[in-house]
């Protein structure tokens, strides 16, 4: 199961995350999201988990607590809805036809 996780502290790393999480089970991966400019803990992260029951535990045990001053939110991960875009952004094109005189 994949786990969302926010409001984490910024000092937090993977490394403390992962013993965190691996009090109530296996933990498969981890990784808390980074800003890509400066590197800096953008406070959330994701965790997968691979028994549902220990995920389960996990979140309710610490869903709405407290993790160094910081209040959590931790829920299953919802999967990305597929919009069927490429993503391509770019310009909108007016799709009226210009008159020529």
């Amino acid at each position: 199961m994949k786990i969302f996780i926010t409001g984490l502290p910024l000092e937090v790393g993977e490394d403390e995350l992962t013993a965190v999480f691996g009090d109530f089970g296996q933990v498969k991966s981890l990784r808390i999201i980074k800003d890509r400019e400066t590197g800096q803990s953008r406070g959330f992260g994701f965790v997968e988990m691979p028994v549902d029951e220990e995920a389960k535990e996990a979140i309710k045990r610490m869903n709405g607590g407290d993790y160094n001053g910081n209040r959590i939110k931790v829920a299953e991960a919802q999967e990305k809805p597929n919009t069927g875009g490429n993503g391509g952004g770019g310009f909108k094109r007016n799709n009226r036809t210009e008159k020529s005189y």
